[in-house]
């Protein structure tokens, strides 16, 4: 379906909304990147990249992305199988 509104309008609807969903996830971002032995900062940066990327590709205004709790059983015991975080960013970019 496809809007009416201009992208100004949608612009002004659209920041303050973001803005709450991001200090909603926030917690969550910081907390999966603790709990995976990733630096925090990786935590926010992931949360607006993958925010961002999401919001671009799908085009929807009903669609929902953030940080997946689960993930960080599997992001720890990668970072600890690998023996260093940079290792584990290389072989997120490759993969």
């Amino acid at each position: 379906m496809s809007s009416s509104k201009s992208f100004a309008e949608n612009v002004k609807a659209d920041l303050p909304a973001s803005l709450v969903v991001f200090l909603v996830a926030l917690p969550l971002c910081l907390g999966v990147a603790l709990a995976s032995g990733a630096p925090l900062l990786s935590g926010i940066i992931s949360g607006v990249i993958g925010g961002i990327v999401v919001g671009f590709i799908s085009q929807s205004s009903t669609s929902v992305s953030g940080p997946a709790a689960g993930l960080a059983a599997v992001v720890l015991a990668a970072i600890q199988q690998l023996g260093d975080f940079n290792i584990f960013l290389t072989a997120v970019l490759i993969a």
